[in-house]
């Protein structure tokens, strides 16, 4: 069964898999991304986070889930690559602004 999501985060996770640019394109100029116990704020941090990340790690999501939470997007998501543990399932919560993203929360 493939997850229905909404055009800006269907957006984010097809570009995930490309490079910084085309990742910071899904999100507003005054996004805020947290990720890693860290805060990136602006299209130039979140550039940096998505660099730093693609550096770092190698890996694959599988999209678990789709719920609306008050004003949030939650999308749960198994991620498996070369990192500790090789497989963890993670929940993405993102705000939508004007189709774009204005925040992403990545939590365990």
């Amino acid at each position: 069964m493939q997850v229905q999501l909404p055009k800006p985060i269907a957006s984010y996770f097809l570009a995930d898999k490309g490079d910084s640019e085309t990742i910071a394109a899904c999100f507003t100029e005054i996004a805020v991304v947290k990720d890693e116990g860290k805060t990136y704020k602006g299209i130039d941090q979140i550039k940096q986070w998505k660099a730093a990340a693609s550096n770092k790690y190698t890996y694959a999501i599988e999209i678990l889930g789709c719920v609306e939470q008050n004003d949030l997007t939650v999308v749960t998501g198994r991620l498996t690559g070369n990192f500790p543990g090789n497989q963890i399932d993670l929940r993405y919560l993102f705000r939508i602004e004007a189709d774009k993203i204005a925040t992403l929360e990545i939590k365990v």
